[in-house]
């Protein structure tokens, strides 16, 4: 049947309009997704992250503007980015996400918190006037690649793991709430149980007890420290000996006094009248 020649026109837009409207709402987002498996691409030339969640309602008003923005990004040679914080809450711990939305500055592996309007006009002024430069960065004991914002990160998500764990307890098993806390209460217990026993295998491998230890021969050490208390003693018997010989001494010269004391007597009155 032929299409009447007043219809071929409407019938065209028509057409076109259904083949253009699943491309335009399917068109593909300049905003790149952040997970815990690349997040390291951050440290890499120049970014702009939000921290967002699906159920906020300052997140939701922020989005268009956000994409908006995105369509910059190659203008601005600057990569525009979003960490959807349920998904991802090894991130949320890694950056101490506190309030939503949060948007971060990231150049050369510094992040500075962007605390500005949060319009499409206010971001492009932001990165093309490089106000960036006025905002004190992360310092890096509280950046996301330290040591301590890693722990934080995994804590983060051992307590997902856990939500996760007493959510399929109650929903999916059927437990009443007491029973997934039990289980938790044994878990912890035996865990640790085995890490009290872990610790001290360790101990006892690096620093092992006295009774294990064989006794070591006396050093050279000891012996030069004991030589000068034996030269004290020697020249302490020396000189008692030397102190002894002189009381002998001593003793001979009083007996021999006596005798010449004797000899050297004067001669009384009555011997001299004798011999006159």
């Amino acid at each position: 049947m032929a299409i009447p020649g007043s219809l071929v026109v409407p019938v065209t837009v028509l057409m076109l309009l259904l083949c253009g409207a699943p491309w335009t709402h399917g068109r593909r987002s300049d905003v790149r997704v952040i997970t815990d498996e690349n997040w390291k691409e951050l440290l890499e030339g120049e970014w702009m992250i939000e921290f967002y969640a699906p159920w906020c309602p300052a997140c939701q008003n922020l989005q268009p503007e956000w994409e908006s923005f995105a369509e910059w990004g190659e203008d601005l040679e600057i990569n525009v980015a979003k960490v959807d914080v349920t998904e991802q809450p090894g991130l949320s711990g890694r950056f101490i996400i506190t309030a939503l939305p949060t948007i971060y500055h990231c150049k050369g592996g510094e992040f500075r918190r962007y605390q500005g309007p949060r319009t499409k006009k206010d971001f492009i002024n932001f990165i093309s006037e490089k106000e960036w430069k006025s905002i004190e960065p992360v310092s890096s004991w509280f950046g996301p690649g330290s040591i301590l914002m890693s722990s934080m990160s995994a804590l983060f998500q051992l307590s997902m793991w856990i939500r996760t764990c007493h959510n399929y307890f109650i929903e999916d098993l059927g437990l009443p709430v007491w029973g997934s806390y039990a289980v938790f209460a044994v878990a912890t217990l035996l865990s640790g149980l085995l890490l009290g026993l872990w610790m001290i295998f360790v101990a006892d491998f690096l620093c092992p007890s006295k009774r294990r230890r064989a006794q070591p021969y006396p050093s050279k050490k000891l012996s030069e420290s004991c030589q000068p208390l034996k030269k004290m003693e020697e020249e302490q018997e020396a000189d008692d000996e030397d102190a002894s010989e002189e009381e002998a001494e001593g003793k001979g010269r009083n007996k021999v006094f006596p005798q010449n004391a004797l000899r050297q007597r004067p001669v009384g009155p009555s011997l001299a009248t004798d011999k006159s």
